[in-house]
Formats: structure tokens, C-alpha cells, sequence
């Protein structure tokens, strides 16, 4: 069982240093947190892009992996405590990519789902298994060039993993990274014990052997265990990784919330329990300049962090003929960087249509409001919305345009999530028909866009939201 809710690294990066924008002397406690080349010149990147509003995207990753950051294995008695087994994988569980405006802009984040099937080096895979691959192959080539020190090994190794999870994200989002930030099981449980726990709520109450949840419905708050067991789980979940995933976000907006709170910052002990929570596991990349980000986070600790997923084709694609079990979650890579693009502000303007482009959406799948939420989304990305309504119920979904649409058709389909296109005469002129299928996941559906499913509401850190 693998894990995805290791996003106390999201709490780093917004609460934990925004919260210390309040008191600097706080931010040379911070000396001391493990660092690492992830972004620097040497490894053919170049820190801190600097786009022309100043803003920084930043990587935050959840490790599965039951060592500290100097690679010794946890105790057996703290492997208990977290209700974990002693075997984990390198694997990076979380992949979130936050946007932090320079100014008060909300901050804006995005999760991408850890089974998103790409291409990275030693071919196509799963991007959580990006680290993995690098880690094991950097290692390899050390020991045959004839390296025998084990910990310049697994620095080396831990080095190339980082690299190589970086690099995966940009290459499927399109956006440059500007730092990274990464946590483990450990660091999770002690900075979510640190603020004194996070505020979340169930629609439902439910209980999980595998991660150790047992929650009640409504409103509760969690910390250490419990809170590692909430973004654990994902057994009897509706939406499975999903839901997991919008729990991730839930807790993240939270964690936020707490550190922000007057009850943290201006309480001593609070404070110096989180520093060294931070202090104790969190790994940051070394071009980071912290002075500096938490001047930028001054502009912005006020506002909110805005959720979203990266939008997806296929939840549930199987993609190995050998094997018809394995399963994964098939992405259109030019979809996710229009999406991407817009979510943190950075597409290019688009060229203005000689007429009007009106798209009509039609719901031919058993989601209640799909259509509406879907036209709402393509709204926001500059199409005039038609008319929606559901129709003849079909499996698959699809964008229908005149010749003289062709392009914009195009547009429309990768917006959605790479859906199929279809040239006809029939289509009115001026518009686009979009026919969403009883199996469409893209934008508008829970995991896949802007725009919420039915009943569930958006997640920011202005309060908290009930999920499953």
C-alpha cells in the first residue's frame, strides 16, 4: 500500500515560512534543515527562473520511505506508531506544484495524481516511480566507477532521484521549478503534532485496516497518526486515489490555516516545536534563499491557497497489454501544460478568433451538472458559453467543430483532457460541440479541473470543506 499523504512539505512551504515572516529572528533557526543540488547550474538547471511578476513555483513532494533525511531506518517502536510496516518504496507519493505570487495574490497549487502514466528517461512509467529509477541507476554507476563509500553513494543517489522528479514534472507541466521541498512519514507526523493539529471534516465516517483510519462524520480535528492515516487512506473510498488526493488538499489548506493562526505564532512553543520538526526532516533544495521567500510570502500570507488536479483522459487505463491488471492514469501531456498554464497564470495570450467561437456541451454521462461545469471551465479559457443540457447516453466523449474551427476544436479537446475531435458540416457556425461520455474524468469532474464535481465544494484555506 502505497503512501500519498506525506504534504507537510505544502505546510513548509506556505504556512511554516510565511508563518515566520512574522518574527525573522525565528528563520536562523532554520539554518540547520538538510539541503540538497536539486536546482543548481551543475545539474543543468538554472535556480529561480524569475518570471516577469516575480512570482516562484515550487515542488512539494511526500517520499514514501520509512528513513530519516540522513538515511538511517526509523525505529521499529516510531514505525509503529505512524502504523506503518518496516518496507517502503522509493516512490514520491505527493507531487503538488504551488505558485507563490509576488504580491497578495491567493496562491495557487495543483496536485498531479502519482500514477500518471509518462515518458521519462528508462521509458514510459508511472512519475512516481521517476525517483526510483534515478536513485537505483545513479547508485549503480557510482559503484561501477569504482565508488566503495556507501553514504557518498546514497547522497549521490538521493541527489539524482530529486533531479529526476523534478525534471518529470516540468516535463509533463510545462512549468520551470523554481525550488524544492520534500518530506517524509516522520516529518509529516511531527509537523502535524507541532501546530497542535489540523481542522478537517468526513462526509461519512469510515474505518480502513490497512492505513488505520477510523473517523467519525462531521468535523474533528487529527494530528501525528491520525493525520498520517487521513491522507493515507484510500481503500472504501469512492474515488480511490482521487479522493485521496482531494484529502491531501483538505489537509494541506488546514495545515496552512493552524500555522497562520494567532494560536501558533504566538505561542512560543508551538513555534520552536515546528521549527524543529522542519529542522529534523525536511529537505530543501540549496539555492533557496529563505530571506527572501519569506519577504515574498509577507504579500500573501493574508489571501488563500486554491486547489485543483492536473486534468486526466483516463482514470483507470491499461496501459500494459502483458500485464491487463496493472492500471495507471493516462494524462495528455499538451493538455496538462494548457491547464498548468493557466492554472499559475503563464499562457501566452490567445489570438483573437475572427468570429465569435461558442461552445455547446452536452452531458451523455450519469454525472449531475457535468455540462454546466465543464461550459464554466471553457469559459474561464476564453470560449463563449453555449448551450448544455444532457443527451443520448454514450461511453466516450467528443469535440465536434466546422472546418474553419479546426484549431480552436483542437484547443477545446486538449483543454478537456485530450478528448476525440471530429470534423462536421452539421456543427452551426461559430461553434464547438463537446459530447461528454459516461467515462470522461477531464475538467469539471473531481480530480480533473477547475471546476468541482456535483456536491463538492472548492477547497482554499479560507475554511474547511467536507469530503469523503
Amino acid at each position: 500500500m502505497h503512501l500519498l499523504g506525506k504534504i507537510a512539505v505544502a505546510g513548509l512551504a506556505f504556512a511554516v515560512l510565511g508563518g515566520t515572516a512574522y518574527g525573522y529572528t525565528n528563520l536562523h533557526a532554520l539554518d540547520d534543515v538538510t539541503r540538497d543540488s536539486v536546482i543548481d547550474a551543475d545539474g543543468g538547471t538554472s535556480p529561480g527562473e524569475q518570471p516577469a511578476d516575480g512570482s516562484l513555483d515550487i515542488l512539494l513532494v511526500g517520499r514514501d520511505s520509512r528513513a530519516d533525511q540522513q538515511g538511517k531506518p526509523l525505529p521499529p517502536a516510531v514505525l509503529r506508531e505512524l502504523r506503518v510496516g518496516a518496507n517502503g518504496d522509493d516512490l514520491t507519493d505527493t507531487l503538488i506544484v504551488m505558485r507563490i505570487p509576488n504580491g497578495t495574490k491567493d496562491v495557487k497549487a495543483f496536485s498531479i495524481p502519482r500514477d500518471s502514466y509518462v515518458s521519462m528517461p528508462g521509458g514510459r512509467g508511472k512519475i512516481n516511480a521517476a525517483f526510483g529509477r534515478a536513485k537505483a541507476a545513479e547508485a549503480k554507476r557510482r559503484r561501477d566507477a569504482g565508488e566503495t563509500d556507501k553514504a557518498k553513494i546514497d547522497q549521490a543517489a538521493l541527489t539524482a532521484g530529486r533531479r529526476a522528479t523534478r525534471q518529470a514534472v516540468e516535463d509533463l507541466t510545462g512549468v520551470k521549478i523554481d525550488h524544492f521541498a520534500e518530506v517524509n512519514l516522520l516529518s509529516f507526523y511531527e509537523i502535524s503534532k507541532a501546530v497542535g493539529g489540523v481542522d478537517v471534516c468526513l462526509k461519512q465516517a469510515t474505518k480502513d485496516k490497512n492505513s488505520g483510519a477510523d473517523f467519525p462524520a462531521g468535523p474533528q480535528r487529527i494530528a501525528g497518526a491520525d493525520a498520517l492515516a487521513f491522507v493515507r487512506q484510500r481503500d472504501h473510498l469512492v474515488g480511490g486515489d482521487f479522493d485521496r488526493v482531494r484529502r491531501q488538499q483538505v489537509f494541506l489548506a488546514g495545515l496552512a490555516r493552524q500555522v497562520l493562526s494567532a494560536g501558533t505564532l504566538t505561542d512560543p512553543g508551538k513555534l520552536s516545536d515546528l521549527i524543529d520538526a522542519v529542522k529534523r526532516s525536511v529537505v530543501l533544495d540549496d539555492s533557496w534563499k529563505l530571506l527572501d521567500f519569506v519577504a515574498q510570502m509577507r504579500g500573501v500570507s493574508g489571501g488563500g491557497i486554491q486547489f485543483d488536479t492536473i486534468p486526466v483522459v483516463n482514470r483507470d487505463y491499461r496501459y500494459d497489454p502483458q500485464d491487463p491488471r496493472a492500471t495507471a492514469v493516462q494524462v495528455d501531456p499538451a493538455a496538462v501544460k494548457a491547464f498548468a498554464a493557466a492554472m499559475v497564470g503563464t499562457a501566452a495570450p490567445a489570438a483573437p478568433a475572427a468570429a465569435p467561437v461558442t461552445v455547446d456541451v452536452s452531458n451523455a454521462g450519469p454525472k449531475e451538472g457535468l455540462a454546466t461545469r465543464v461550459a464554466g471551465f471553457l469559459a474561464d479559457h476564453g470560449f463563449a458559453r453555449g448551450t448544455t443540457g444532457n443527451t443520448a447516453s454514450r461511453r466516450t466523449s467528443l469535440v465536434r467543430f466546422g472546418a474553419d474551427l479546426a484549431q480552436r476544436g483542437a484547443e477545446v479537446a486538449k483543454l478537456l483532457g485530450g478528448l476525440a475531435t471530429q470534423e462536421s458540416a452539421a456543427v452551426p457556425a461559430g461553434h464547438i460541440e463537446v459530447v461528454l461520455g459516461s467515462v470522461y474524468s477531464g475538467p469539471g469532474t473531481t480530480g480533473g479541473g477547475s471546476a468541482p464535481a456535483a456536491g463538492d465544494a472548492p477547497i482554499t484555506s479560507d475554511g474547511v470543506v467536507c469530503v469523503n
